[in-house]
Parts: structure tokens; sequence; C-alpha cells
């Protein structure tokens, strides 16, 4: 019996010096190399810790929050880039009512193998693109005409305007499967590649203009909705007569009526002043606020293997995916042309609209604090590519390394303001009063977002209570964001408001939206179908702005506002660096 007992308490003290050893080495991991370890969950239940730890290495190289992988299908390190082949583009997954019935968006076969992209000359001349709404009448009947040109092209050119709006078809419905893994869509939404696909996109798109025009320095013009002078639908494509005009585009949203960066199907009674101030600020919060970090501006990462849709980046969800349904006709089941993904590419202002988000991510690169923010290094992302037929109709292999230099790529950007950069969002006074000792109810996860959720959120303070130098940001993580992808998705996220409802759609407690346009993987051969994803939002600077950051934890509440959507979960992360 005392032989048993002496057994019983040796192992007792093993286990604990067990549970020590492993809790001392996960410190000093965390102190000597915080991105290198992650612990399993039965160890993290031996030795009490939260799963937070996250994995960052260097954030310009991947920034990956082990704890919040919103149940997707893992990443590794040996994932590789996606890679897209013409062999592997099949049948788009398009939403019901779609047209014309039985679209095909894969281009046209090539007659040889596609070349591998090379800077242009640097004696070319400099495109130098301008905001249509000061570009001038000569400026803008040179797209007219251009687009006109393509358009006289017949469809089986790949430089037609047909074949270049079907451009956004293939890339965005499902229609390309990885290089390797068949079963999976290559999908250039909701991930890393959304920013460098699209510069692609237009760059080639702009070139085949200019070729057409005989006019090498033809550079596009940006609709800058995010200036107060460029918030409105710059008036050359609203002629009716002008192939830049297309019939399927929300008829109220006509000059003089300003943008809404924050639309989802109602209207709302502001003045205009009011109307650019929400804009405004809209824009501080996802340019400033909620975009320190490549990964929280430019996307989630998304890896050959990978199911697609991991995480957006801030611009993507809101005002990019906002200003696509405010363009579009809301009286169609699919808000075409600009409201869906399928159809987006068919008006011209589609080039427009995204040459301002390419502008944007440039801008993005030089606010931060008079230093540069720094894009990802991965490799994995370097490498991924794209495939486009240039101005000469040779099939190009464009990699996202080659497009990150705009100079060399012979562009750049008419000088436009950034008054945005001076549009903090105020705080609203008492509307996070505790009223006796309630506390939010608990919130069994997942959850179908039918009504407002609000849950309290812990703040780990093993991470928190690291030097703040090592600390490169605290995120709010939505993870598990589920939807059947056959609706537009937008719900809200408020920080520490009770009572929401008193908060502005700008005001500084209302942190961040998540929007989704449709997704519709609906013929049964993909996996991953319909949406699942996750929301990061940048915590510091919130925050700061609340008084909150001593605070051990954050009241958070979701409120759903377009569509049916499941949530998984809500956490907190640290982003750990040297």
């Amino acid at each position: 019996m005392t032989s048993g007992l002496r057994i019983a308490a040796l192992c007792t003290l093993l286990v604990c010096a067990s549970a020590v050893v492993a809790y001392t080495v996960l410190l000093l991991s965390v102190s000597v190399s915080p991105c290198a370890y992650s612990m399993s969950r039965t160890l993290l239940a031996v030795t009490g810790l939260d799963s937070y730890i996250v994995s960052c290495a260097d954030e310009a190289s991947t920034v990956e929050l082990l704890s919040s992988d919103g149940g997707r299908a893992k990443t590794t390190a040996t994932g590789g880039p996606i890679v897209t082949d013409l062999l592997l583009c099949g049948k788009p997954n398009l939403p019901p009512n779609a047209f014309p019935v039985n679209l095909q968006c894969c281009p046209p076969m090539p007659a040889s193998e596609p070349v591998n992209f090379k800077l242009p000359d640097p004696s070319e001349p400099l495109r130098t693109r301008r905001p249509a709404h000061v570009a001038g009448a000569e400026y803008m009947a040179k797209y007219e005409r251009a687009i006109a040109l393509m358009k006289a092209l017949p469809r089986s050119d790949p430089r037609s305007f047909y074949q270049q709006a079907n451009i956004h078809c293939a890339y965005c419905t499902g229609a390309y499967r990885q290089v390797g893994h068949p079963e999976l869509a290559v999908q250039v939404h909701y991930s890393w590649l959304f920013f460098p696909f699209h510069r692609a996109y237009v760059y080639f798109f702009e070139r085949i203009a200019g070729k057409l025009l005989g006019d090498p320095g033809f550079a596009l013009p940006f609709w800058s909705w995010d200036v107060p002078e460029g918030m409105r639908m710059p008036m050359a494509f609203v002629n009716s007569s002008s192939p830049l005009y297309d019939p399927l585009r929300n008829t109220r949203h006509a000059p003089p009526k300003l943008v809404d960066l924050d639309f989802m199907g109602a209207e709302k009674n502001y003045t205009d002043e009011q109307q650019i101030i929400h804009n405004l600020r809209i824009m501080y919060k996802q340019m400033i606020s909620s975009a320190p970090l490549a990964s929280l501006f430019l996307g989630q990462p998304f890896r050959a293997g990978d199911s697609d849709k991991p995480g957006p980046g801030s611009v993507e969800m809101y005002p990019h995916n906002t200003l696509h349904v405010w363009s579009g006709d809301i009286s169609r089941p699919n808000t075409e042309d600009m409201g869906d993904n399928y159809s987006a590419g068919r008006d011209p202002l589609f080039y427009a609209h995204h040459a301002n988000v390419d502008r944007i991510w440039e801008a993005w690169r030089h606010i931060n604090n008079n230093t540069f923010h720094v894009d990802f290094k991965d490799p994995d992302w370097l490498n991924s590519s794209f495939l486009f037929y240039d101005e000469e109709a040779r099939l190009v292999r464009i990699t996202v390394h080659d497009i990150l230099d705009i100079e060399k790529l012979r562009y750049a950007y008419h000088g436009v303001s950034l008054p945005w950069l001076n549009a903090r969002p105020p705080t609203t006074p008492n509307v996070n009063v505790k009223k006796g000792n309630t506390s939010p109810r608990f919130i069994r996860f997942p959850v179908s977002l039918n009504v407002a959720q609000t849950i309290e959120v812990r703040r780990p303070h093993m991470l928190r209570n690291k030097p703040k130098k090592r600390i490169q940001g605290e995120v709010l993580v939505v993870e598990h964001i589920v939807s059947d992808g056959t609706n537009i998705v937008k719900f809200d996220v408020f920080v520490n408001a009770r009572e929401y409802e008193k908060v502005k759609p700008s005001g500084r407690e209302m942190a961040g939206s998540f929007v989704c346009l449709k997704h519709n993987d609906m013929d049964g051969s993909l996996i991953g179908k319909g949406l699942n994803s996750t929301m990061r939002i940048a915590l510091d600077e919130i925050l700061e702005d609340l008084g909150a950051n001593e605070d051990d934890s954050v009241i958070v509440t979701l409120v759903p506002r377009h569509g049916n959507v499941r949530i998984g979960g809500i956490k907190i992360d640290y982003i750990i660096g040297e």
C-alpha cells in the first residue's frame, strides 16, 4: 500500500514537473523566438494556458494566427504558391438567373505555351492615370474610344471587351482550379491575392486599350471615390449613348448622388456634408485603424492546397465590396452588373473602380508615419501567378513579384489628396454603461446571426504584458463565418457599445463590417462551397480612443445587416514580433 502511494506521488510529481517544464519552455520560447512555437490543446489543458500563441516570424514574411484558423484546411510552409493553368479552367459556378445561359468564362486556348512576363522597357512613356472627375473631356473620350474598339473586336479575340470582362468571371467563380489540387478552386477574393490580381488585370487591360488606340502613353482614368470631389459616379459613365454606359446600374445613384461607402441596399437620409464626413471616417478606419499590418490590409495567406476565401483585408470588405453593390442594379436578382463577381467586368466603370483600389494600395504603403508599410515577403505570395493575354494577344504568366513596383510597370497616379488621413472617428458617450451586475449572456458557438449577439471577450494577460515593441498588434478575430454563398452578407462589429443603436455608422465604437458578395459554388464538384472565412480587426487604436487599453476584456456586439450567416467563435489574438 505504502509502495503504491509512493508510486502515485512520484507520478504526480513527474506530471507536475512536466507541466512546469512545458510552461517554462513556452515562456522562454515566446521571449526568445515568439513566432516559432505553438502548443497542442492537450498540453494547453495541462498548463492552463490559453491558445493565443501566434506564429508571426516576420510580418512581412507571413503572419498567421494559429489559434484562429477558422476551421479551414491547415496552411503549411510547404503549401506553395497558387498557380493557374488554362487546362484547369472549366465550368463556372454561377448564381441562379445568371445570363447568358450556359455562360463560359474561360479565355480562348492559345496556340503555344504561355510566356513569362517581362517588365516593359524603361524608355517607354510613363502612363499617368488621372482621376475621372478632373481628367477632362479629351482624356475621357480616349477611354470611350478604347472601350468601343474592344467591343468591336470579335468575341474570339482575347483582347475583346467580352473576353476581358470574362477574366473576372473565370477567376472569381471557381472556373479555375488549383494546379495539383483540381478539387479546389482558385478564388482571388478574400485572401492576399486580391490586390495583386486586380493590379495585373487592370495593367493588361490598360495596355490593350493603348495598343488599340495606337497610343502607348494611354492611361486609364480612376474613380477617386475616397475624396469628396470624386464621391460621385463620373459623368462620362452616365451618358446612355456612350460606350462607357451600362444600363445595369442603380439608376438612383447617378450624379449628383454621392456614394455611400457603407451601402448595403438601404439609402441613408444624409445631407451631402454628412455623407462626405461618413465616407471619410470609413476610409480612415479601413486605411489606418484596421490596416497597420500587411495581413490586415492585404488579406490572409492562400496557398496551394488551401480551401479558398481564408479572410479578406480591410479595404476589400468595404469600401470595395460596398461600392460594387452601390453601383449594381439592385432590381436584378444578382445586382448585375457590378454587384456580382461573374458580371462585374462587363461594366466599364469596373476598371476605373479598380484603378482606384490599386491607387489605394500604393497610398497605404506610404502612410505609416513617414515610413513604408511593408508587403508580404512570403515566397508563396510572391510566386503565385495568373494568366492574362497581353496587347499582342500573347498568353502571359505573371507573378505577384512581377507587379509590386508600379514605376517599373511604367505607370503612375496623378496626385490626389488624402483628406481621410485626418478623419479619425469620434467616440460616442455613454453607450457601454453596465446595468447593475448583469453581464452579457453566455453564447454557445456556433450561432446563427439572426439577431444581435453580445459577448465579453477576454484579453489574454500572458501576451499582453510582453514589451510593447514586441507586440505588433492586438486583433479581434471573428472566425468560422459560414454562409451558403447565395446572398450578399453584411454584419457590423461593435466594440464596448452595449447600446450600439446609439452609435452612428462611422462612430469609433463601430469597429468594422464584414461584407461579402455572393459566392455560388453550387455544382457539387468543389471542396469548401459557399463561404467559410474569418474577419480580423485591429484593436489597438480603437481601445486607445475608448480608454480601454488596461481593461481585462472587451464587449463585442455582432449586428446582422444583410443575408444569413453563422459565426463559429470570437477571440482576441496578439501578433508578436521581434
